[in-house]
């Protein structure tokens, strides 16, 4: 959604405007730099184009835009410059979508399109595409030049370089394991030929006792008998770093000129001296200072900043200097990130532990700052100037009491840290001065220093709170001075005065000051409960835990007495270097001449080289136009006008389309099943993000520009935002489904316990890191439509393209070559932009393009479904369940979309593994103002199971019993029927709890943890054990069916084209697989180009996990019909005749070498109500455990292992099954535990998402993976009921709510923590309000760290006063 336009009037008079034209007259207007290895030389620069713009502008679409603010690293390209600070060539990852055209003068740019092809592959490139580390493919070019940026700068990188190499990096599809693996192998411990792992002797850096402090022996000058090879993998090309791409030798000899270039409504300039710099801000204070562009650029596509004149300071060697001096560390203002984290290990080693606290402590703060591709852009002037309230440096340079050294052309002000902060993003730097550098005293050696920081994410996350903490000591322990300073905590970084001052004075081992302090800090941070930012309990508690862990920390190192020290609590949670182990043997058993053996993902080269094409890579065509929608910024309001004419008046704006644009109030329309949704508002707005009207330009920026300018007039209407406020007010769709089995009235009144409860599960958003695209191409003839779009429902698109036209569905053709991801967010949803893009084609006869940014995306295109459920539980004593009841609350948005069959598939799997012989379960849609709600990778069925294992923990405990013992005494058995009155077969469930046990040494690992939470007071572990079952058929039971079409070309080549899209999850290859083990031909032989619905037509949508069921069996359908005509040349050139022999002879008899295939699932039928007939075809099963650590001061936690079995059949491809079930379990581990979406309450945009983007809205990263994470398939069984194609089972849904099990073991922990303040769930009793614990989903850092019992916790609480609400809505 484009905000509100800001109009630029620059703060400078006329005359200082000539003389700033006559200072930089003489400034140069070219820009000069290299391109993978090409010189580019550019006079006609558009200052407002950034290097991704550039790069894609040229056809370099191998670079991707994912959330165009430096979040996702899918732009990451990589800038290879002098660098001034070290004095040496930095290879430099940097997010294009952030990067300015002009910062990378008299530098080598190298994008993915220039380190490697298909043919000729980098070994980065082929490692992870032949390591099954790309699915979809988008996020893969960012991943891939991230790693090559750390090889090129160091060729022999660590474990732990290679791990964190990808911070700045997010993939939503493969779970990350198989991308650190390929990785690892470039790694000196892996890859040296020595090492034990790759079959050597032993390599120098093999730990030894735990010790590997040597350095590596190709780092150290040790000489060998012969020379040591790097290790390269069997089938890989070898890496070696003398073949790179060279820095551009006449680069070292580049002149920096300082530049100027720019027109009408924008100039930039790049000075390269700070006389140039001071020069112009005095001319010109108003303009805006660049150094790493991450802030600025986010400003101007997310929030309509417009600057007159830009100044580049990114090439002034002068403020990227450092100077170490006796009592302080003097750095430019312009170092760099990435720079300032060495120089702060530097200072660490010049000044000694000691002295250098405060540089261990920006170490430690830059670590986890950000993505390394901001790092190596971003600047502590930067930082500074912005003023971000949660920024994680300036707290330390307030507590070192550092100086900030401000310089304009008349005058050098020093200004201490302590007075630069004036007001929220408001400091004492004078309109007309820069930051020259900052001076950073060293500490001394009385003093005692410490950051800290909690964000939701541990990596490339900004701080909910932070803290620099600093306390003087004299010799008997007196405290001389002290610096408690928080970020977070108010509307700027702010030192804790009053804890200050009662500090000073004190004898700080004394026992009572830890409690002074503690209740000073009470009063320094009184939060309301409406705060700004939420979290009013929470931040305060981080604020007093880090001074608990600082205080004893201190008190540590003064070795006073012990028992008033609390040492444990002093450790933060750090991880090991992940790894993880796949059973590659497990389909031995059945494999065939292709099926069953691990292949890669057919376009994995493509993607990783970034020739793979998606729906905005597609060439633009000429005379296209771009879309940009309108949206409503209100949640329920009635439209009072719109008024476009101000956008038609911009440059480059061409039309504008409403719903008075469509052939009839009918063709405006539109939803699944239901009918309910418009593609344009019309009198009324029901959600913020509904499309208005869509303005359309000769450029992307020109069409967001017009957006803006469109001008809508509201009269608020009150909104509905939370299922409470929907039961409350009776807000439901008409849809009302139940299930009723047995006889709930006997059982509850016989059963000896009965237990009620309530579980909530959060909603949770796609991400995929392709945003929704589409490219409509109107024809000349009848009305034609050729559309390529990011959509897995070809066939829903075609239909409503064509009834906005107002044509017949033969006269549209929708294409998809592939998916950037989709995880169901583009079953629907994709169509709404698709047809209103295909109406202003059809209105100004042009072709029309769109894609999404990525906060539009968020808001327009729906999430999963949060869910409530309200249920009651009869047991006996002896732990067996007689019966449920459950109201089931699905929150769908303001329109039905697909929430009906999601609530429906969450009743069916209320009953997780479990046999429950009496039920009665109803479900309702809520409707409310937010985002229409939509299917998402498991369709409700994790909702319904995680309400399923909900009740089962809070039973247990209830009952003192095991929750595992539960489980296992209620398991389903084989033949048994669930309550919608379906029989269990090829039943596994029972199997794979025992081999995960025992696999995962459970009852080992639950006596230990129970001696580590008994001796820990702080940190505490638990462990789960989690089972699934999950239906596999589309409830509806028209979709159940699939085309194929097969071609044999007479040289034996063959084109498969199918109903199913490729997003990511390998279909294509498995589809390939499965022709050409049909046909009897090489897999390469075998080629699928695209989706499109001329060639198979009446297509379901690619989702439901059934798709390479459905998809298979018509393809061998089809392989089959061509066979039969193809045995007689079988049997006369031989049955190992090639196939260009047989097809060959074949077509010259006037054979047909083509086949329609098709397939319908056998036997489903279920009807609602009676609860007759099947429901699914078969159930997916599988098993995960895990374990994990959380430091209950904080709420901070990692996964310490976690173990995952799944049934899957015969396995037609296990490589493409482990990617699926490694990345469904991350994506899951994300709902259950980091994932949460928030709308603002109030304000300026009251009613709206405000978790949107990956700046606010946090998915799991590559360092959130579990610490060891082992998958498995179940071999060594029979299907002897299974009907499937190859007897596989569907794998892309099932395994997500696999990723539940951490969240279980975060409540297993949780327990734990509470049951040493006592406690605990009541025995045997139904009571409300006592220990048990109710966590809801997602069990967030703050859900953990308010859920523990701790005194520090108590004391923090904050209660609403009467009236008040929070700052944010969970919805």
């Amino acid at each position: 959604m484009a905000p509100s336009a800001i109009d630029p009037h620059p703060a400078v008079l006329e005359s200082a405007a000539h003389s700033l034209a006559s200072m930089t007259s003489s400034y140069d207007d070219t820009l000069r730099f290299y391109l993978n290895g090409t010189k580019v030389v550019i006079d006609d620069v558009d200052p407002e184009v950034t290097l991704l713009e550039y790069l894609r502008g040229i056809d370099l679409t191998g670079t991707k835009l994912g959330c165009a603010e430096g979040g996702c690293g899918a732009c990451t390209v990589v800038v290879s410059q002098y660098n001034p600070t070290t004095k040496k060539i930095y290879h430099a990852s940097v997010n294009a979508c952030l990067a300015p055209l002009v910062s990378v003068d008299g530098k080598h740019v190298i994008t993915i399109e220039g380190i490697g092809n298909t043919k000729r592959p980098h070994p980065t490139q082929e490692r992870i595409a032949k390591g099954n580390g790309s699915q979809c493919g988008f996020c893969t070019p960012g991943i891939v030049m991230s790693l090559y940026a750390l090889l090129r700068n160091e060729s022999s990188p660590s474990n732990h370089d290679v791990e964190e190499a990808f911070d700045g990096n997010l993939c939503r599809c493969t779970g990350y394991r198989p991308i650190l693996d390929a990785a690892q192998t470039f790694s000196v411990e892996n890859g040296c030929s020595k090492a034990m792992s790759n079959g050597g002797g032993g390599c120098c850096m093999d730990k030894v006792d735990g010790d590997s402090s040597g350095g590596c022996c190709k780092q150290n000058g040790v000489r060998h008998d012969q020379a040591i090879k790097r290790f390269t993998p069997p089938g890989f090309i070898e890496y070696n770093p003398d073949t790179e791409l060279i820095f551009p030798p006449s680069l070292t000899k580049h002149e920096f000129r300082p530049l100027s270039f720019g027109n009408k409504r924008k100039r930039w300039y790049r000075p390269v001296t700070m006389q140039q710099l001071l020069g112009i801000k005095s001319l010109y204070p108003s303009a805006k200072v660049i150094g790493g562009s991450s802030e600025t650029q986010i400003e101007i596509k997310f929030k309509g900043m417009q600057y007159t004149a830009s100044v580049f300071v990114g090439d002034i060697a002068e403020l990227r200097q450092f100077k170490f001096s006796d009592d302080h560390l003097e750095i430019g203002g312009n170092v760099i990130l990435t720079d300032l984290e060495h120089i702060a290990l530097q200072a660490i080693e010049h000044y000694g532990p000691v002295k250098g606290q405060v540089f261990a402590a920006i170490h430690k703060q830059l670590k986890y700052f950000a993505g390394r591709q901001i790092r190596n852009v971003g600047t502590p002037a930067g930082n500074l100037a912005t003023a971000s309230p949660i920024s994680d440096l300036n707290p330390v340079f307030v507590a070192s009491n550092a100086i900030l050294v401000a310089k304009s052309l008349d005058k050098e002000v020093e200004i201490p840290m302590s007075q630069f902060f004036k007001g929220y993003r408001s400091t004492a730097l004078a309109p007309n001065a820069i930051i020259a550098s900052i001076r950073i005293p060293v500490t001394s050696e009385t003093e005692h220093f410490q950051a800290f920081k909690q964000a939701k994410r541990k990596d490339d996350d900004i701080a909910i709170v932070n803290a620099a903490l600093r306390v003087d000591l004299d010799d008997s322990s007196i405290v001389e001075s002290v610096s408690l300073v928080y970020g977070g905590m108010a509307p700027t970084t702010i030192a804790a005065k009053e804890a200050g001052l009662y500090l000073v004075g004190k004898d700080f081992t004394d026992p009572a000051i830890l409690e002074g302090t503690m209740n000073a800090l009470e009063k320094d941070f009184d939060l309301r409960f409406g705060v700004p930012g939420g979290m009013a309990t929470y931040r305060k508690s981080l604020a007093l835990g880090f001074f608990y862990r600082f205080y004893h920390e201190v008190l540590a190192k003064l070795e006073v007495n012990s028992s008033h020290v609390d040492e444990e609590v002093v450790p933060e949670i750090e991880r090991i270097i992940s790894f993880g182990k796949k059973d590659t043997e497990s389909t031995v058993a059945y494999q065939q001449k292709i099926l069953g053996k691990a292949n890669p993902h057919v376009a994995a080269m493509k993607q990783t080289t970034g020739e793979a094409q998606y729906t905005d890579d597609i060439p633009v065509a000429r005379n296209s136009l771009y879309g940009c929608l309108v949206l409503s910024t209100k949640a329920h309001a009635k439209i009072i006008s719109v008024n476009h004419e101000p956008a038609l008046s911009l440059p480059g704006v061409v039309s504008y389309v409403d719903h008075t644009d469509m052939p009839s109030p009918e063709a405006n329309k539109w939803g699944a099943p239901v009918c309910d949704e418009v593609f344009f508002a019309v009198d009324e707005v029901f959600t913020a993000g509904q499309p208005i009207g869509i303005i359309l330009a000769n450029t992307a920026a020109q069409a967001s520009a017009g957006a803006r300018a469109v001008k809508v007039g509201y009269e608020d209407l009150p909104a509905i935002f939370t299922m409470e406020e929907a039961i409350m007010q009776e807000s439901y769709f008409e849809h009302h489904r139940y299930i009723r089995k047995g006889n709930m009235e006997e059982a509850f009144a016989s059963c000896d316990h009965v237990f009620t409860g309530v579980t909530r599960i959060g909603g949770q958003e796609h991400f995929y890191l392709e945003t929704n695209a589409c490219v409509v191409t109107p024809k000349p003839e009848d009305g034609e439509m050729e559309i390529y779009a990011s959509t897995q429902n070809t066939t829903e698109s075609q239909s409503y393209v064509a009834q906005v036209c107002d044509v017949a569905v033969n006269k549209v053709v929708v294409k998809v070559k592939r998916l950037g991801g989709g995880f169901g967010g583009k079953e629907t949803r994709s169509v709404q932009l698709t047809a209103i893009c295909a109406l202003a084609a059809k209105k100004t006869k042009r072709p029309v393009r769109a894609m999404l940014n990525r906060d539009e995306d968020m808001i327009t295109s729906g999430q999963r479904h949060p869910f409530l459920s309200r249920w009651k539980v009869g047991v006996n004593k002896d732990g067996k369940i007689q019966a449920l009841d459950a109201e089931v609350f699905a929150n769908g948005g303001w329109s039905q979309d697909l929430s009906g069959s999601v609530c429906d598939r969450a009743l069916s799997h209320i009953d997780g593994c479990y046999l429950i012989p009496n039920v009665d379960i109803r479900g309702r849609v809520c409707k409310t103002n937010t985002m229409s709600n939509t299917a998402f990778r498991g369709f409700g069925g994790p909702q319904g199971i995680f309400i399923a294992e909900s009740y089962m923990e809070e039973v247990a405990d209830r009952l003192g019993m095991p929750v595992e013992k539960l489980r296992e005494i209620n398991f389903y058995k084989a033949g048994e029927e669930t309550h919608f009155n379906q029989t269990l077969q090829d039943w596994h469930v029972p199997l794979m709890y025992k081999q995960v046990q025992e696999e995962f040494a459970y009852a080992e690992r639950r006596e230990a943890i129970e001696k580590f939470n008994a001796t820990s007071i702080w940190k505490k572990r638990g462990l789960a054990l989690i089972p699934t079952k999950f239906g596999i058929s589309f409830t509806a039971l028209f979709l159940n069916q699939a085309g194929a079409l097969v071609h044999i070309y007479h040289d034996g080549s063959v084109l498969v084209a199918h109903g199913g899209t490729e997003m990511g999850q390998g279909l294509h290859t498995k589809m390939a697989m499965i022709a050409a083990e049909a046909l009897g031909v090489p897999l390469e032989d075998v080629f699928i180009s695209e989706t499109a619905t001329n060639t198979v037509a009446n297509t379901s949508s690619t989702a439901a996990s059934a798709t390479s069921d459905l998809n298979g069996y018509a393809i061998f359908n089809a392989c089959a019909q061509i066979n039969e005509r193809l045995a007689p040349y079988r049997e006369k050139l031989g049955k190992n005749a090639p196939m260009s022999k047989l097809a060959s002879s074949a077509y010259f008899d006037r054979v047909n070498l083509s086949a329609n295939g098709f397939y319908k699932t056998p036997d489903i039928g279920y009807t609602w109500g009676p609860n007759t007939g099947q429901m699914f075809f078969y159930f997916t099963q599988g098993v995960s455990a895990a374990e994990v650590e959380v430091d209950t001061l904080t709420g901070d936690w990692t996964c310490l292992r976690a173990d995952v079995k799944m049934d899957v059949g015969r396995s037609i491809n296990p490589a493409i099954d482990y990617g699926q079930i490694e990345g469904a379990f991350v994506q899951g581990m994300g709902l259950f535990t980091m994932e949460e979406s928030l709308w603002f309450r109030g304000g300026p945009m009251k009613g709206q998402l405000a978790t949107r983007g990956p700046g606010a809205y946090k998915i799991p990263g590559f360092r959130d993976v579990p610490q060891e994470f082992n998958v498995s398939l179940l071999k060594d069984v029979t299907w002897e009921n299974l009907r499937t194609i190859q007897r596989s089972r569907g794998v892309g849904e099932p395994p997500l709510f696999m990723g539940s099990v951490v969240f279980f073991a975060i409540r297993d922990a949780l327990k734990a923590a509470r049951k040493q303040y006592s406690v605990q769930a009541t025995l045997g009793e139904d009571k409300k309000g006592d220990g048990l614990l109710v966590l809801e989903s997602p069990a967030t850092p703050e859900r953990i760290r308010t859920s523990c019992e701790d005194p520090i916790l108590k004391r923090s609480f904050v209660k609403p006063q009467e009236g008040e609400k929070s700052f944010f809505i969970a919805i």
